[in-house]
Formats: structure tokens, sequence, C-alpha cells
């Protein structure tokens, strides 16, 4: 009797018939007979990097015939830049390409890499409408990115070195970060632009958003950003733990300081930050008599930086931990991390994600911006995914700005966030992929 072969897993199978060739492991190079794609010819194409300012500068006169130019840059950017990430997955050895969750985010981005391409030139109203109706939908589908990203990321990490993984990971983070800008800014103009109050001759502007130019808040204040953290960081807390021993949140420094950034990076910064020292000094001072130390953050202005200051007193960070602190695929909690990423089928990597009742939103409608998806999904705040701070870094670096620990055993820990004041600094997107044919 022949001996039957064995059953092949329906990812691998999916991805071998896929339009865009997957090679062994040894070699990446194609052979030399292989056509030219329509992947090779917009990985050809090179990525045009935007800074808050010229977003500021190109939506504040707001007319016609520019929002149609912004959805043609977004129309052409878009799939040149999932190309670059196609190819960026295309290069990993098969066996990790073929798990399970990495297979699901090739096959999301090839799907949104076909979806985009065939997009022709946008010249009415009408065309950008239907656009921006493929951009939500887009949108919506990615945000399970994140999440089996992170999972296929830990489930690989013993088939690639962890550094290795750990570059990949940032890349496509980063990655996913411009695109959603440049796709959530046109869509935020294009919501501007059919607002009453965008008309020159149109006195009565008492819109909320005023401040904004699409995503880009104008006169984001850090100390608001801090306090409103603050207090959604403290309710988390009280609703995870049950007490009310919830340290305070001391803000100091230059309180009145101002600077152009889209608010949902900021927010996520700052929220990650104080949770985590608020978790911390919670957690050490459950059994105290004592009130637990406020949470002190320092805001400093520098000609061309802002600087933020996190300080706690919550013990510092453990020792087994503190060499994983900004990776996304090592560390001794791997598989608390795996399990706890298995309750969170979507992420959309913002504070509002958190945020458990709709009431909420509307209470603090003075300052709270809705995003242009306005359905995020929420996570029970005790679960802990072991991405807030290399997903951090990632929003902090992306405009050019840094983020750091010190950690002090036995006390507590600075967190240092530097953030580009002037808004002129071009997004920091990955480099663009070299072409495998040889």
């Amino acid at each position: 009797m022949v001996p039957s072969r064995p059953a092949r897993c329906w990812s691998s199978f999916r991805l071998r018939c896929h339009p865009i060739r997957f090679y062994s492991i040894q070699s990446h190079s194609p052979p030399p007979w292989r056509p030219v794609s329509a992947l090779d010819d917009w990985v050809q194409r090179d990525i045009r990097p935007i800074s808050l300012r010229q977003l500021t500068f190109f939506g504040r006169t707001l007319t016609e015939s520019r929002l149609i130019s912004s959805a043609n840059y977004v129309r052409t950017e878009l799939p040149t830049r999932v190309a670059h990430r196609l190819r960026d997955i295309q290069k990993l050895p098969f066996v990790v390409v073929a798990n399970p969750h990495l297979s699901l985010v090739y096959e999301l981005y090839y799907k949104a890499f076909e979806r985009l391409r065939a997009v022709p030139e946008i010249k009415s109203l009408e065309d950008n409408e239907k656009f921006c109706a493929m951009l939500r939908q887009t949108l919506k589908e990615h945000l399970v990115v994140i999440p089996n990203l992170a999972m296929g990321i830990l489930e690989c990490r013993d088939l690639v070195p962890p550094d290795e993984m750990d570059k990949f990971m940032n890349s496509l983070l980063r990655a996913r970060i411009s695109r959603r800008v440049i796709a959530e800014q046109h869509l935020a103009l294009t919501e501007t632009f059919n607002s009453p109050w965008h008309f020159p001759d149109f006195q009565s502007r008492s819109d909320v958003n005023a401040e904004f130019v699409g995503e880009v808040f104008l006169k984001c204040n850090a100390r608001e950003v801090v306090e409103r953290c603050g207090k959604l960081a403290q309710d988390l807390a009280r609703q995870s733990s049950g007490s009310d021993k919830i340290p305070e949140v001391s803000v100091q420094g230059h309180l009145e300081t101002t600077f152009p950034y889209i608010l949902s990076h900021l927010e996520y910064i700052i929220g990650e930050l104080l949770r985590n020292s608020i978790q911390a000094v919670s957690e050490k001072y459950k059994d105290s008599p004592e009130q637990p130390p406020p949470i002190e953050v320092l805001i400093c202005e520098a000609p061309q930086h802002v600087i933020l200051r996190v300080s706690d007193q919550g013990g510092g960070i453990p020792r087994d931990l503190l060499p994983y602190l900004w990776s996304f695929s090592k560390g001794p909690r791997s598989r608390t991390r795996l399990e706890n990423l298995g309750q969170v089928p979507a992420m959309a990597a913002t504070m509002q994600e958190l945020t458990v009742s709709k009431e909420r939103k509307h209470a603090d409608k003075q300052t709270y911006r809705e995003g242009s998806l306005d359905s995020f999904t929420s996570r029970p705040p005790d679960l802990r995914l072991g991405m807030g701070l290399p997903m951090s870094r990632v929003y902090a670096e992306y405009w050019a700005g840094s983020l750091e620990l010190h950690s002090l055993e036995g006390y507590g820990v600075d967190a240092f966030l530097q953030i580009s004041k002037l808004g002129n600094k071009n997004e920091q997107v990955t480099t663009r992929a070299s072409i495998d044919a040889v």
C-alpha cells in the first residue's frame, strides 16, 4: 500500500497559492525567470514622509482641489507603504510566515494592497466619498493586526533570533502608524470639508474641535493630557483592584506649554506610563496604613523640545524583567502575555479602547476628540499584554521623539518622554525595502 501524503496546514497552503511567491529559508532570491510583479513595481517607489507642520499647513485652508489632492496622495502612498511591508514579511523564513497569526496579517496586507492599487485617480468629491468609505472599511479590518502580530511573534520566538523579531515587529508597527496617520488625516479633512463652519463666510464657528486640523491638535497641552489620562488610569486601577487606595497624580513645571501633536499618540504614551506607575505604587502600598505617595509628572519646555518626566515610588522594575523591557518577543512572562493577547481580538492602540462605557466619552466631550474610527474595542482594565512600553516607544520615536526609563531598584522608576515641540520633524518611517530580484 502506498502511504498517504501528510496533510498540509491550511495557512501554508494559502500562502503557497498566493499570487506573491514565497521562497526557501536558505535563499530569498527568486529564480531569474520570475516576471516583474506588481509588488516589485510598488516596492521600487520611494515613500514620501510628512511632518506635523506639513499636515497642518495643507489642511488649514481646505478647498475642493486640496481635498482631492490629499485623496490622491493617500491613494498612491498607502499601497507603496503596504508593499514595503509585504516584502519585509516575504523575507522571513517560510516556517515563520506560515504561522496562522502572521499568515492572517499577510493576507490582510495583501488584500489592502490589491484594493488600494486598483483605485483610479480621484477627480471629484463623489470619487473621494467612495474612497473614504473604502479607507474606513480597511482601517476597521486592520484592527486585528496588532494582537495577531504580537501572538505570531511570541509563538515564533524560538525560530528566529529575538532581536531580529523585535526589529521586524518595530518596523511593522511604525509603518502601521504611518499608514493610519495619513489615512485618518484625510478622513478627518473630508469630515471638516463637509462641515458648515469650514467656509470663510461662516462666522459662528463653535465646534469643540476648532483647534484641530484634521487629526493634528494645534495646541496640545501636556498638563491637560496628563490630568485626563491620569484620571482614566486611576479609574481603571480602582476597577481592577476594587480599592480606593490609588495614588494621586501631581503635575508641575511649565504647565501652559502647548505644541502641535496627534492627540491619540500622546494619550497612549502618557496613559501607559501612568498606568504602570499607578499599578506599581498601588501594589507596593496595598497593605500599608499610609496613603501611597503621588506620581510626580514634571513638564519642561525647551526651545525645540518638551520633556516630561514621570516619577513613581513603586519599588522599581524587577531585575528579571529589566533586560526585556522593550522587547515584543522575549522575556520570562511570554506565555502569560500570549494567553492574555488571545483574549483581545482587536486592538486600536489608543487610550480610548480602554474606556469601558460610551457615557464617559460624552461626559468628557470638551476634551475628547472622536477619532476617524468611532468604534474602538475595549479590554478588561487588569489584562496586562506586555506591549505598553515597546508600543509607547514606537509612538514616541515616530515623530522624532524618544522614551527612556531609569529604574532605581527598591525605590521607583523615572520615565523621560521627549517630544519635538515645533512639529517640523518628518515621520520616522522605515527605510524602503530592497528588491529581492538579483
